[in-house]
Parts: C-alpha cells; structure tokens; sequence
C-alpha cells in the first residue's frame, strides 16, 4: 500500500507540474496571420508616416491630410471597406479664432489689448460701440438681497464692475459665469471688469493672446463681451488719478458714482476660420457577431513644424499608427482565407489627440457605430521605444485600464502575451494614484467615458518624447513587432470569443 501510494502521489506531482509549465494551446490560424506582422513591414509603413513628406502631421494641415491619404491607401490596398458611413474619413469641425485688432479709446487716449486690457477670443463677438458714459455696478452682483443693479439703466450699455481683492469679500456671492448671465439677462452690450491681475497681461506670451488654437466647441450662446481691464484703464474711465490702490480703496467701500460720464469707444475685430480635420475608419464585417464591434485605434497626428523643424512623431503616434495598419492588414488576409472574425472590426486612426483628445472626443459624441455594440477599444500610443525604466530589460510593454472597467479584458490579454509575445507586462501606470495621469492622456479614455471597456497599450515616455528628434531610426522595430501582435493576438480573442465583454466595473 505504502509504494502504491508512493507512486500515486508521484503520478499527482508530475501531473500538476506537467498542468503548470503546459504553455496556453496556440491557435495555429491566429498565429498564421499574427506573425504576418513583421519587423521590415511596420519600419515601411513608419518610414512613410512619420517622413518628413507628412511634416509633423498636425492637425488641419496639409501634412496631415497627406497622412490620412495615405493610411486611406493602405486600408484600400488590404482590401477593407470605408468605416464612416460609406467613407473613408469622418470630418469633423475645428475652429481657429485670431485677433485683428481690439482697442479701448477714453476720450482721447487709446488703450491696448494685451497691454491694457484682456478679453476672451472664443466667445468675444464683433464689436464696435461708441457710448457717452460707463455704468458702474460695483461687483455685478444679484444674490439674496444684494443686488448691484438696483434702480440702474443698463440696457444696451457699457459696465464697469470690479473684482475683490480683500480675501473672501463677496467671493461666495457669485461667480463670473452668473456675472456675465445677469449682465446678458439685463441687455448690457460690454462688461468692464478691474482685475487685479491685469498688471501681468504685458507680460505674456503677445503673439498666443491673439490666437485661440484649434478648438472644437463653438459656444453659440450670445453673450455680451467681457474685457478685464488694468486699474490704470479703469481709473482713465472714472477719472482717478491714484490707480495703484484703486481696487484696495474700491473694497473698503470707496464710492464710485453709478452713471460715469465719459466717452468710450470699444473696438473688438478678429478673424474665425473653420478647419475639417479628419478621423479615418476601415471597416472588416464580422460573421455572425457582425452587429457587435470591436475597435483598435491609434491617433496620427502629431505636432507639425516650427519654422524648418519637424517634430516627426515617430513614436508619438507613428508607431501605433503603423501597427493599427499592419494588424489591419493581418485580419484583412485571414478573411481573404475565409478565417474572418466573427464580431465586426473597425480599424480607426484619428487626429486632434495633440490638441486635446479632439478627433477620438468627436467620434464617440457622435459614433457611427452604437456604442451600446462597440465591444472594447484597443488603443495604441506609443509602443515604438525604450523608457528609462526598462533600458536594461527591454521586453516589457505597459499596460493601463485593462481592468477598469471589465474583470474579464486583462486575462484575455495576458492569455494571448502568455501565448503568444511573451512580454513583461507592466501595470505601473495602471494605478489610480499615478501622478502622471496616462489612463487619461489618450484617445481610450473618450470610449471608457461612455463605459467601454478599454486597453492602453505604451511604451512610456523618453528623452525624445514630443521633441523633434523622435524619429524612425530610434525605433526598435523588432519590439514594436512583438508589442503589435500583442494587440492582435487579444484582438483576435475578443472578436472571436463566444461571449461579448462583460461590463461589470465601473473605474471611470
């Protein structure tokens, strides 16, 4: 009985080791197409994207249209059918406000913007208004019993309201959101606003106060101008000559007379130019899953040129770009053989993520596919390079969000690194508390706002990241190869699994 138990006991140790060092069965048709991403086709690909022809690729360029024609090229030659609604691109509007000219003349002396006042160019409007008196009205505001409009005129007028300066005097009363919605409520035409901080306007960066940047949301409420003036400016109006304790004296109750009789002529002129920048979609229709859709995304833009300098972006976003390509063409072919996914697939490279999330934000408030059926977002910045942390073992690739948002995501992609790649998967950056915020910095996170499970894959930051030196021959293309079927081989999990995702957390 003893050695019958003896080699029982054996036979159990080797079974369960045999059950522990057994590596996950390969999928010999997932493998075929996953190691048709290679090296030599990811280092053509990025040669051309991140090329000086693409010049920087910034968003509403002519550098970045030639990118999106060209990613366009590639999906058409894979063999992938338009993405949005029959096209190719999803355009979507940007703005672009620039100051021609603003000045405030009191009687005879004309004040600068930038030097002697500030003024908002996004929602400033046109303006020109010439009026014989100011009106002021002290704090501009309307809460509880106070109200600093009280028995004035203002409809159709130029005010004059002031800022405290005196901690916590009034500061509770409203904010200047209700400032300027009273003010509109009552008809005034401009509001003159006495910063104590616009002592420091001289001192800023003249050519950005002029120009708004690349902006999505255009504010069409109409509301009166808002220009913060100097106390220097606002003792010119009221006819002060000591304009260094103006607002010290304003607060400690100073009376300042409501009708200020004083001729001012306010000038407001910019220039707003409308861009239609694009996100670019590939669709692969699935089998018998196709309503259900599963994403894998990059961004392509980068930060264009300054002068003769281009920031070419080879790692920031290139290479995420070129690998949404290949992984693209990988799952192209293996429909070609009649191993086509059975869930949908979109392959989307989108733009503006430079400037804010911008193109990723206006697709999923305006989603050509029901975000109730988008599956998961798979989404690829930057996994070109080496950090710092990893220059002495350089098989690793982080990963964040993975399981934010759904227990059953991060398995299935360790399964396939364990399968398949056999990267160190670093969740540093997937900890709520990490200062730098990556979980957030990307174009995943404007699908996980609308709870869809999401995986950020990253290579970290380097000495070259958003400097013009990130270029093609830092690149290692042999992990950048690893790290793309590393998205594939999940991808190909995701769309072929029996289940879709479950949604069962909810770390937003």
């Amino acid at each position: 009985m003893r050695v019958a138990f003896t080699a029982f006991c054996l036979l159990f140790i080797t079974a369960a080791q045999a059950q522990q060092t057994t590596p996950a069965k390969i999928d010999t048709v997932a493998a075929r197409y996953g190691e048709t991403i290679t090296p030599a086709g990811l280092s053509k690909q990025l040669h051309i994207i991140a090329g000086p022809a693409m010049e920087g690729r910034e968003t509403a360029t002519p550098g970045q249209e030639k990118a999106a024609a060209y990613i366009i090229s590639q999906f058409a030659a894979a063999g992938l059918a338009p993405g949005a609604n029959g096209k190719w691109e999803q355009h979507y509007p940007l703005y672009e406000d620039s100051l021609l000219t603003s000045t405030i003349t009191v009687q005879n002396n004309t004040f600068l913007y930038g030097r002697d006042f500030l003024s908002d160019l996004r929602s400033g409007r046109q303006q020109d208004i010439s009026v014989n008196h100011v009106v002021y009205a002290d704090m501009g505001i309307v809460s509880g019993e106070r109200n600093d409009y009280n028995n004035l005129d203002v409809k159709g007028q130029v005010i004059i309201i002031r800022e405290a300066v005196r901690k916590g005097l009034h500061r509770d009363k409203g904010g200047l959101e209700d400032k300027i919605r009273t003010a509109k409520e009552k008809g005034v035409a401009a509001i003159l606003i006495i910063s104590p901080s616009a002592g420091r306007f001289s001192a800023l960066n003249q050519q950005k106060l002029r120009s708004t940047g690349l902006y999505w949301q255009k504010d069409t409420t109409v509301l009166p101008n808002v220009y913060f003036i100097t106390p220097a400016l606002a003792s010119s109006i009221m006819g002060i000559d000591n304009s260094d304790s103006l607002l010290e004296d304003l607060d400690k109750g100073k009376k300042i007379p409501s009708r200020i009789n004083t001729t001012i002529h306010i000038v407001f002129d910019k220039s707003a130019t409308v861009l239609h920048p694009s996100n670019v979609l590939a669709y692969l229709e699935g089998t018998d899953k196709k309503e259900e859709i599963v994403f894998v995304t990059a961004h392509y833009d980068h930060l264009g040129k300054e002068d003769d300098k281009i920031f070419f972006g080879a790692d920031d976003d290139g290479s995420g770009t070129s690998a949404v390509i290949e992984i693209a063409t990988a799952f192209a072919r293996a429909k070609k053989a009649g191993h086509g996914p059975r869930r949908s697939m979109v392959f989307m490279t989108v733009s503006g993520e430079e400037k804010g999330l911008l193109g990723s934000q206006y697709y999923t408030d305006h989603p050509i596919y029901p975000l109730s059926h988008t599956v998961t977002d798979l989404n690829i910045d930057m996994i070109g390079r080496i950090d710092p942390a990893h220059e002495t073992d350089t098989n690793y690739l982080y990963i964040i969000g993975d399981n934010k948002l759904s227990s059953e995501l991060r398995p299935i992609n360790e399964k396939a690194n364990d399968t398949y790649t056999h990267l160190k998967l670093d969740y540093k950056y997937n900890d709520p508390n990490d200062p730098e915020g990556f979980y957030y910095r990307s174009d995943h996170y404007m699908f996980a706002q609308h709870g869809i499970p999401i995986i950020f894959y990253f290579n970290g930051t380097h000495a070259d990241y958003h400097a013009a030196t990130d270029t093609v021959e830092k690149i290692s293309y042999e992990l950048l190869a690893k790290r793309a079927r590393l998205v594939f081989y999940t991808a190909w999990d995701i769309a072929n699994r029996e289940r879709k995702l479950i949604v069962d957390r909810h770390e937003k």
